[in-house]
């Protein structure tokens, strides 16, 4: 780490490697809302969220796993999962008013056809006004998710060649549906009423703490209540009396002057 009487230390996110705060910067000057995609190894996360003085506020917001409630029986962290995502987060946007938004990656890499680019378009296709290049958004049938069954019966005929869907296999998915599944889940988001899609989740109260018990009253002990004497003051000091200089001191002749 660079030391010196000259050297400014960088934000904790940015030491952090969380946040690109030059980048962030330039996207705030649009003065428009930020379609946020972040993705883990596990979920895709879509946010509409507006920069304000005292903090960002999120609009709007959608998770890939929220897709188990609608009939999504596949994983949450492919291309399919990440254009429902997206496509549930922007309905929900242009239901409390957000009309156009810019895109914000993060850290991600800008990777044609990847994850973030299918949010992206499930957005769009919520009626979301984005700015972008069409040519990095997937193809129609890669957010089918026809690549998948497509994979799947390549390992199935080829037995022994890798193990990408044992976990699938185990909780008995039907991999080869996972187009009809698709279409099955989108129909569902844009039968979604905007009076749902309007309403924001209420967080989740915290449960109260049971009372400690009381403990059983017995005889009260008199305690004996000792008066301390009072705190002594200080006394100022005596300021010294000043001699004029002078007085008092005697001529040449030993005689004093007056």
């Amino acid at each position: 780490m660079a030391q010196g009487p000259t050297y400014r230390v960088k934000f904790r996110r940015r030491r952090e490697g969380k946040t690109d705060y030059y980048r962030r910067r330039r996207l705030l000057i649009s003065r428009r809302p930020r379609l946020v995609v972040r993705k883990t190894n596990t979920n895709t996360i879509v946010q509409v969220v507006n920069a304000e003085v005292i903090g960002d506020k999120t609009l709007a917001s959608a998770m890939s796993k929220e897709l188990r409630n609608h009939g999504w029986s596949c994983a949450t962290a492919n291309l399919p999962a990440a254009y429902l995502t997206g496509l549930l987060a922007g309905r929900r946007a242009r239901e409390r008013g957000v009309e156009s938004a810019i895109l914000d990656i993060g850290l991600n890499p800008p990777v044609k056809g990847s994850r973030v680019y299918a949010a992206l378009k499930g957005a769009i296709d919520a009626g979301l006004q984005v700015p972008h290049d069409p040519e990095v958004l997937p193809d129609e049938e890669r957010i089918t998710g026809k690549h998948i069954s497509a994979g799947y019966a390549h390992f199935k005929e080829n037995p022994g060649t890798g193990h990408m869907f044992t976990r699938l296999e185990g909780e008995k998915v039907d991999i080869e549906a996972v187009p009809k599944q698709f279409q099955t889940v989108k129909k569902k988001l844009l039968e979604i009423s905007p009076a749902e899609l309007k309403v924001k989740k209420k967080p989740v109260a915290a449960k109260a703490k049971a009372a400690p018990a009381k403990k059983a009253v017995g005889k009260v002990k008199k305690v004996k209540v000792v008066e301390r004497a009072p705190r002594a003051q200080p006394t100022k000091p005596r300021p010294k009396k000043l001699v004029a200089k002078g007085k008092g001191k005697k001529g040449r002749g030993g005689k004093r002057k007056g």
